[in-house]
């Protein structure tokens, strides 16, 4: 069984005259819209006591929701292996284009690895990491925002027990807006607040 969890961390950015709260919801709505379609995974949403409001807006009927002390990657994976799932993977709530496609080639070295992650292909952090569970003893406390895949890799006792996936881009800053693809399918809440 195989969860693939969005962890709905607070965004620190909204383009110019967008409400920081309303750009925050239509991000997680896409990210979740997206988990809700990928085949073969149980999709989830992680959150914080103080934004289960948020999960409860943007969660399709019978989505899991985690509720986490803090929100942390280890906490998402460790309420995942909870639930039984026997992998996970936990993603940013900032990439309203992801393709379905780069979270299965996160989820796909699992098989033979304890570890992946995906790299944020403009700037620091993670896209998201993937994990078999329960999570492994050495993994590091990961911040999606800050850690690079090299850092996973160096707390591993062999560098080898980490995949490094394809990565994707994430929207924090006005440079990112620019990134998202009009041509992939999806992301409609974060294009329709964008104004198209």
């Amino acid at each position: 069984m195989r969860a693939v969890v969005a962890l709905l961390a607070p965004i620190q950015w909204a383009p110019p005259g967008i409400d920081l709260a309303a750009f925050r919801t239509a991000l997680a709505e896409d990210i979740v819209d997206l988990l809700a379609t990928l085949a073969e995974v149980e999709p989830a949403i992680a959150v914080t006591a103080a934004d289960r409001p948020l999960a409860a807006a943007v969660a399709w009927p019978g989505m899991r929701v985690y509720e986490l002390s803090r929100p942390t990657v280890r906490e998402a994976l460790a309420a995942a292996a909870g639930d039984g799932h026997e992998q996970a993977a936990v993603l940013v709530p900032d990439a309203p284009d992801l393709p379905g496609l780069v979270v299965g080639k996160l989820l796909q070295p699992l098989t033979t690895r304890s570890v992946a992650a995906a790299p944020t292909l403009d700037g620091p952090g993670l896209l998201g990491l993937a994990s078999r569970l329960p999570a492994p003893g050495w993994l590091p406390a990961v911040d999606l925002d800050a850690t690079a895949p090299q850092d996973v890799r160096a707390a591993a006792p062999r560098p080898a027990e980490v995949a490094v996936t394809v990565g994707w881009h994430r929207v924090r800053g006005p440079a990112d807006l620019y990134r998202l693809d009009p041509a992939l399918e999806g992301w409609e809440a974060t294009r329709a607040l964008l104004g198209g």
